[in-house]
């Protein structure tokens, strides 16, 4: 069944290609006529046949990107909505030609489907990544034609110098694009039901440590609500507001609540430190609580 769409899918994508360069070509003067009737009067004929005699544009650009592993078909697909939204942007009186202006919108409707599809993992998603992983190969191919695994130092800075992108960047794409994705749930080998995820290691704290951690936390609360408790009114209030709020209260702001100055804030709040370290230590144990 499967050997069976494949083989229409190729049919398919060889009738397309054979009509689209069946359409014929527009002068320059019909391809200006046919742009004012669809802005002027949205004439849905004018817009087909401006669509219909760039197709070849779109099935040449398409099969210019196969090499990225993608669908044919998707890609001309992609190619046809680029080609449908130069056609209904262009203006004519500008000077340039449809298939001129056409042809940036189709590169860009191929090359954003293609980072979008080519890996699970989000690509592309700045100037400088889109500009590697479309111009890598060519250029590596080119300058270090005879790197087996990984390029040399000084490759990687030609084709950093030649892009205009740090090197560190040509070193992250490379390998980026000397594997591919594979799924955790993979087995690690045909005579195993093992998978990847299994031989992953957790690097969090244990169900028992998390424990621990946690009875820990209300020993420590417990005994800073008792040392806490201690301490006058006024010091207990500068303590919270300085120090165990989300946001600090400044001393100046302290010193117009309690109506002292900002220095005997301070004063009072160095007095309450000393205080509570001196009631923790009697308070709290040496040994660490038992869980």
């Amino acid at each position: 069944m499967a050997i069976c769409d494949t083989t229409e899918l190729q049919r398919s994508n060889r009738r397309f290609m054979k009509r689209s360069f069946e359409s014929p070509l527009l002068t320059r003067e019909k391809e200006a006529e046919l742009s004012r009737r669809w802005t002027d009067f949205r004439d849905e004929d004018a817009m087909h046949q401006m669509v219909s005699s760039h197709l070849r544009l779109v099935t040449s650009m398409a099969v210019r990107f196969r090499g990225f592993g993608l669908p044919l078909n998707d890609l001309v697909q992609e190619g046809v909505i680029g080609l449908i939204e130069a056609a209904g942007r262009f203006d004519p009186d500008r000077g340039a030609r449809l298939s001129t202006y056409a042809s940036w919108w189709i590169r860009a409707a191929m090359q954003d489907y293609i980072l979008r599809n080519w890996s699970m993992v989000r690509l592309g998603t700045t100037a400088a990544q889109r500009k590697l992983f479309f111009n890598l190969r060519r250029l590596r191919a080119k300058i270090a034609p005879t790197s087996v695994d990984q390029m040399r130092p000084e490759e990687r800075g030609e084709i950093a110098e030649e892009l205009m992108v740090p090197v560190a960047a040509v070193e992250a794409m490379e390998g980026r694009l000397s594997g591919v994705d594979q799924s955790l749930n993979a087995t690690t080998g045909e005579d195993t039901d093992q998978e990847c995820l299994d031989l992953l290691e957790d690097a969090g704290p244990t169900p028992e440590e998390i424990v621990m951690a946690r009875r820990d936390t209300e020993k420590r609360r417990a005994w800073l609500q008792a040392a806490l408790g201690e301490l006058p009114s006024r010091e207990q209030m500068i303590i919270r507001a300085r120090h165990l709020n989300d946001t600090t209260v400044t001393l100046a702001d302290l010193g117009r609540t309690l109506g002292v100055s900002k220095e005997r804030v301070r004063q009072l709040e160095r007095r309450a430190l000393d205080r509570l370290q001196q009631g923790l230590s009697e308070i709290k144990p040496v040994a660490r609580p038992d869980v």
